[in-house]
């Protein structure tokens, strides 16, 4: 893979349309605006991250871990850019330099596909299909539908998302970049490659649509098969930003909710340094009055070590990762201090934090309220001759293709309906179904 076609300015949907601008802004930074400015990003700040949504105490949302997954991301990419220049004069001549701008617009928008309620939601939408009523489609759909279904993705959804027309605006959707596009497919495969883990890059339907972005960017193919690729290169950095912050933000919320202590906190966040470096950082702590605001620093410069060491590792295989031939993802190499301590505080994490009672309680009641609400639009949408079903149909939105003509067509529209809704509208639709609210008269 080459830099030179890897960072394109081609945009999405609009190949062959042509527009002369007057203005400051390079098409990466449009990227970025467009999707501040969507109605799906803004919807993420109802939608769970890890922690219920906040009450007394402020945790983050999805909205706020993809505004600082995007903020590490720009300064992964500014960093890495900065280095590659320096190194490779010739890459000036390229878009190397908006790196920055493209993996923070593609941090941006790596969570627009999960759906209401954390990972249990991905998790009630797989198991309504493989385990739930769903089961009874199997043999309705082709091999190849019935894996994306039981095993959506929010990866997938979210490349679905953005390269279909929901916006309303143009044939493209968000019409977005071509390689801020490929840069949110951590895994560049189908659902029927993902074997060893339910994890896969687009569903059946948009597979033209990957292809057609990977052959123009030259992505590297794996083993001659048509639909697997090794990752754009700008992945890495974006897995690394998203895996920096979630690690380290969900420490924090965890001291803000009282289920670590603060000497918890701060030894977790210490240990990612030497003694040198620690004293230094208790000297400094000495001046904060505020023991979140001690924590804050202290997460602030674990972030900056990480931006570091991350950095160097890209730079350091640059030449495998243009291969497609590194392994992992680039918080697996870093040094073995930093990794000891991260290995630990996702161990910690675990334990103390994603099995906590108030996150389980969030995942039972978001399980149930997606599968129910799933359980009535899919029979709906097979069914749509029923009273019932008319009623369910007409209340769903017409940016969904509800009325597809095939079944796969009307169940992904449910699919894009149901995940696409926040926390807040997904209980409230489900208490009006079952009878347990009424709209105000």
């Amino acid at each position: 893979m080459k830099w030179d076609k890897l960072i394109s300015a081609k945009r999405f949907g609009m190949e062959s349309y042509h527009e002369k601008r007057e203005e400051n802004r390079s098409e990466f930074q449009r990227d970025y605006d467009r999707l501040i400015f969507s109605a799906p990003f803004r919807r993420l700040q109802n939608k769970t991250q890890v922690f219920p949504l906040p009450g007394s105490v402020f945790v983050h949302n999805r909205l706020t871990h993809s505004l600082e997954v995007s903020c590490v991301g720009r300064s992964l990419g500014n960093d890495v850019a900065k280095i590659l220049l320096a190194n490779q004069p010739d890459l000036k001549a390229t878009f190397i330099s908006e790196i920055g701008s493209i993996v923070s617009a593609a941090c941006l928008a790596h969570d627009l596909g999960n759906p209401p309620f954390g990972h249990s939601g991905e998790r009630a939408i797989s198991t309504y299909f493989s385990e739930g009523k769903g089961l009874d489609l199997k043999n309705k759909l082709s091999p190849r539908e019935w894996m994306d279904i039981i095993r959506f993705e929010g990866n997938a959804n979210a490349f679905r998302l953005l390269t279909h027309q929901f916006e309303g605006r143009r044939k493209g959707g968000f019409a977005l970049t071509y390689s801020t596009l490929a840069s949110i497919v951590k895994y560049p495969y189908s659902s029927v490659f993902a074997n060893t883990k339910p994890k896969f890059g687009f569903f059946t339907t948009e597979e033209e649509s990957f292809r057609c972005i990977a052959e123009d960017l030259g992505l590297k193919k794996i083993c001659d098969q048509p639909l697997r690729y090794s990752r754009h290169p700008l992945v890495y950095l974006v897995e690394a930003a998203d895996d920096i912050c979630y690690q380290i933000m969900d420490i924090e919320d965890a001291h803000k909710l009282k289920i670590l202590t603060t000497d918890e906190t701060m030894g977790l966040l210490m240990s990612y340094f030497g003694e040198e470096r620690q004293a230094r950082m208790r000297k400094t702590c000495l001046y904060v009055t505020d023991v979140n605001e001690q924590i804050a620093y202290l997460r602030s410069c674990v972030i900056g070590l990480l931006i570091g060491e991350c950095t160097r590792i890209f730079v350091e295989n640059e030449e495998k990762i243009l291969n497609g031939t590194f392994e992992e993802s680039l918080i697996k190499h870093i040094s073995p201090r930093a990794k000891e301590a991260y290995q630990y505080s996702a161990e910690l994490s675990v334990d103390k934090i994603y099995r906590s009672k108030d996150v389980l309680d969030v995942e039972l009641a978001g399980f149930r309220i997606i599968s129910t609400l799933l359980e009535l639009m899919i029979e709906a949408v097979t069914s749509p001759q029923n009273a019932y079903s008319k009623l369910l149909i007409d209340r769903v939105s017409g940016q969904y293709h509800i009325n597809s003509p095939t079944l796969y067509g009307r169940v992904q529209a449910v699919l894009d309906y149901v995940s696409g809704m926040t926390d807040i509208f997904a209980l409230d639709l489900y208490r009006k179904i079952n009878g347990n609210s009424l709209p105000a008269v």
